[in-house]
């Protein structure tokens, strides 16, 4: 841990300019050939015989190396994230009394998701170490109405997916068999599970290209991961009204120009997954030894992305204690701080009334100690070092409150 005459005159550098925000608003960094490839693929588009068509040739080559990436048979480029939860729940045919388990710390694309075609969410618990839905409380929860399992790749660390796969045999359903196991990999692009890439385990995986997250195109976009031939189909005509499979669809599928740029952007991938692991390795040096925070925990199975830090006060500071801290870091030392994400039924009325008469005790104590410090690839020593002093100081005062 950074000593008090070193935080000292770490602090005296002031707060860095532009004050890093508790998630970057470019989660990855662009350079030149970002730009050649969009001015490349745009030219090629204005002949009239081509344009920026859904299956243009940029898009069929991103597809084929995102999915040789993360070791799956297909994968099927889309405008955004959210649609492709949609798509996959579509694909599903859930009844209205059928059920879908969701962990509640989460951002509330999935279930929103489940709710968008009229089935249950049921709220499972995490693994308060990890922040990942514990597959314990998933099966006590698995009835015959449960159809799928639908983790999140929590703040860039895997969900245990192999646990999941395990209990969805365990437990089929009676009409459809196994149950799905869904992941939601919107943070987690680029990390690792059991020698895997995070996207390869589990039926069918979700990703966001969006420009926080480990990788963008342009801003928005998405990738659908799966080794199942019958998903593949439905998703790739169902991007586009669904004309294949006659199935309802709409347009959510990306630009030639999104996919060329993100062709560069994945080659670049493992190298700002390895950067977040420098600067998150370097912290918990920075930071160790603070009685009041829990630092991040990476599993022996797992490659953490680190799309966020995410660390917890004490069950003391708690609620509005650890809201003074979160505070204290953006407002007065420009070193950003976030919670994400406490319990969706907390933050959302729709979401809470949907979902009325389920509480989970662990996720709100959890919701209330979690915070995210600020991190990014290209965060320098520098800002590293004031970043951790900046939490040492506030952790410091807050103990005299």
């Amino acid at each position: 841990m950074i000593d008090a005459t070193r935080r000292k005159e770490i602090l005296k550098r002031g707060k860095p300019n532009p004050p890093w925000r508790g998630e970057p608003l470019l989660g990855g960094m662009y350079g030149e050939e970002e730009v050649e490839a969009a001015v490349s693929a745009i030219r090629i588009a204005m002949d009239v015989s081509v344009g920026f068509g859904f299956s243009a040739q940029h898009i069929v080559d991103f597809e084929k190396a995102f999915a040789q990436y993360v070791g799956t048979k297909h994968a099927v480029a889309i405008n955004s994230a959210g649609p492709g939860l949609d798509m996959v729940m579509r694909y599903l045919r859930l009844e209205p009394d059928e059920e879908v388990i969701v962990p509640a710390i989460n951002f509330m694309a999935a279930p929103l998701a489940v709710m968008g075609v009229g089935a249950k969410v049921v709220w499972g618990e995490i693994n308060p170490r990890t922040f990942q839905l514990d597959p314990n409380d998933v099966e006590k929860r698995i009835t015959p109405k449960t159809r799928a399992i639908f983790p999140v790749h929590m703040n860039g660390l895997s969900a245990p997916m192999d646990d999941f796969l395990e209990l969805a045999k365990r437990h089929p359903h009676q009409k459809h068999g196994p149950l799905m196991v869904i992941g939601d990999c919107a943070r987690a692009c680029g990390g690792g599970y059991r020698g895997t890439k995070i996207g390869k385990r589990g039926d069918v995986n979700i990703f966001s290209l969006h420009t926080m997250k480990n990788i963008t195109t342009l801003g928005e976009g998405g990738m659908i991961t799966t080794d199942n031939d019958d998903i593949e189909r439905y998703c790739r005509s169902v991007r586009f009204y669904g004309g294949e499979t006659e199935d309802w669809g709409t347009s959510n599928v990306m630009t030639s120009v999104q996919a060329a740029v993100g062709s560069v952007q994945l080659k670049k991938l493992d190298g700002f997954i390895a950067a977040r692991r420098k600067v998150a390795y370097r912290r918990h040096e920075l930071l160790e030894g603070i009685p009041e925070i829990t630092l991040p925990f990476e599993p022996d199975d797992c490659e953490h992305s680190f799309y966020l830090y995410t660390c917890l006060v004490c069950e003391e500071w708690a609620g509005e204690k650890r809201d003074t801290l979160v505070k204290m870091m953006n407002e007065e030392f420009g070193a950003g701080c976030v919670v994400a994400n406490p319990p969706v039924y907390e933050l959302c009325k729709l979401v809470r009334e949907y979902t009325a008469g389920q509480s989970l005790p662990l996720s709100e104590s959890i919701g209330k100690r979690l915070f995210c410090v600020s991190l990014h690839p290209i965060m320098t020593e520098e800002d590293n070092e004031y970043i951790a002093a900046s939490l040492i100081e506030c952790v410091e005062r807050l103990r005299k409150m």
